[in-house]
């Protein structure tokens, strides 16, 4: 926990305030190196954190040099405080080490029941609550001359045999509670009674008009197909699917065919119109190919980079390096990333076992430009810094990422960083791009965690000024 958060009656002191939480020091301890001191809590959370240094003069922080400031704690709960209800009204106001014993007898203070109903309420008001309030008091009904627990009284009271009530059906008698199904039943002048079709209840004289609305009234179809008693709320269902005589529209609507006919000769038509029928569908599926593609080019677009920064994700490496090392100067591709938002095209490739002057023993990575939507409204050559960085995965609270980079400007004179023309191939070995055969070797790779859960992370970034950005 941090500090205390209460109301010293007196300003305090420097000494007494954990420069990590701002509050009076709870449970100090001290940095016998540098000699400053905090909570206990707040200087283990900053440390959690992976900063094994003061907070305050930032030297180099161990943690056998910690130890509890005794002398200061006796310090800090002798400090006199206000009672944490002062808002509330208590007047109280003692040593901070008094706070609890005071709070075991504050008015204002919230407590538990005694009677154990899981009520939680200020001292003050526990009389008022054990009276009337608390489900476990003690009351008598005044009808029946019973005891109960208040809880029990509560579900009582719309349940004793003995109340007088009024009838339910609202025709004005009131009797006591015990009489009232039997008058329910067989006396009131407001009972109800069923529907013979659809079962549910209705006052007695407005039955005959409920049946001019009943869902379940049985009725003849309109169309005089022949089919009588059909349901009321089963009409449409009835003329919709089954009714020979209604009038449907062709299957192929969606396609084109706007026939309507009624549905016994529905089957009639299909069979006359086939061959139109196939060249419909043929033409929507045509239409709908070339949707499905327009819009598989759009979320590709969308899910591409274009914040000039791309993480790979290489998984398996194991296997996909033994690969490399048998297939021979075989390429792995990133996915394409933009610099920025309408910016250049890029793509990062990856030799696992090496190319060229780092073949058989290094990791070689590459980047090339691709023809982009947008070269036409960008400068060239492609002249801007390209970091590359093989990161660390090793866990920061046990010790600090040692990531892999490096850096380069692009040659503006190399015919790669020109303008790609729209046929290039990403996979010719003259647009190999450009990079370092000897980024890093297959030993020192495996020095650290560079390799974790088999998959390594590749990251590329390119620098662009803001003034292009905007």
């Amino acid at each position: 926990m941090p500090g205390y958060d209460y109301k010293f009656l007196e300003k305090l002191r420097r000494k007494f305030i954990c420069p990590l939480c701002g509050k009076a020091m709870r449970e100090p301890v001290q940095v016998s190196t540098c000699g400053h001191r905090f909570c206990d809590t707040c200087l283990q959370e900053f440390l959690s954190e992976g900063v094994f240094k003061c907070p305050e003069d930032q030297l180099p922080l161990d943690y056998a040099k910690i130890y509890p400031d005794r002398d200061l704690e006796t310090q800090v709960l002798g400090l006199s405080i206000r009672c944490i209800h002062s808002e509330e009204g208590c007047r109280w106001n003692g040593q901070l080490k008094q706070l609890q014993i005071h709070l075991n007898i504050c008015a204002f203070n919230v407590i538990p029941c005694p009677n154990r109903c899981s009520t939680k309420l200020i001292r003050r008001d526990l009389p008022e609550h054990m009276q009337h309030d608390c489900p476990k008091r003690k009351v008598r009904c005044e009808f029946c001359g019973s005891d109960f627990t208040g809880e029990a009284y509560e579900d009582h009271q719309g349940s004793c045999p003995q109340e007088s009530v009024y009838c339910e059906n609202k025709c004005g008698a009131r009797m006591m509670r015990r009489v009232l199904s039997q008058h329910s039943l067989a006396e009131c002048p407001k009972r109800t009674q069923p529907c013979p079709y659809c079962n549910k209840e209705f006052v007695f004289d407005t039955i005959q008009s409920h049946q001019y609305q009943c869902p379940r009234y049985p009725i003849t179809c309109p169309n005089q197909c022949g089919m009588a008693n059909i349901a009321r709320e089963d009409l449409n269902g009835h003329l919709k699917d089954s009714c020979s005589s209604a009038l449907v529209l062709c299957p192929f609507k969606d396609s084109g065919c706007k026939h309507r006919c009624p549905k016994i000769s529905m089957s009639r038509h299909l069979e006359e119109n086939m061959r139109s029928h196939l060249s419909m569908m043929s033409s929507l599926v045509s239409r709908q190919r070339q949707e499905i593609q327009d819009l598989k080019k759009q979320v590709e677009e969308l899910s591409v980079s274009s914040e000039g920064v791309l993480i790979w994700k290489i998984s398996d490496y194991s296997r996909k390096v033994q690969e490399a090392k048998v297939r021979g100067n075989f390429e792995s591709f990133s996915p394409v990333f933009y610099t920025h938002r309408y910016g250049y095209k890029l793509q990062v490739s990856a030799f696992l076992n090496g190319n060229g002057s780092g073949e058989g023993s290094y990791l070689s990575v590459y980047i090339r430009v691709l023809p982009g939507e947008y070269d036409n409204l960008l400068e060239w050559p492609f002249s801007y810094r390209v970091t590359f960085t093989l990161l660390d995965q090793s866990d920061p609270s046990l010790s600090k990422p040692q990531n892999i980079t490096e850096t380069f400007n692009p040659d503006p004179n190399w015919k790669n960083f020109q303008k790609p023309s729209g046929s290039r191939n990403s996979l010719d070995e003259s647009t190999l791009g450009f990079g370092y055969p000897k980024f890093i070797s297959h030993e020192d790779i495996r020095k650290r965690n560079y390799v974790r859960d088999n998959s390594i992370f590749l990251r590329a970034s390119v620098e662009i000024p803001q003034k292009i950005i905007a």
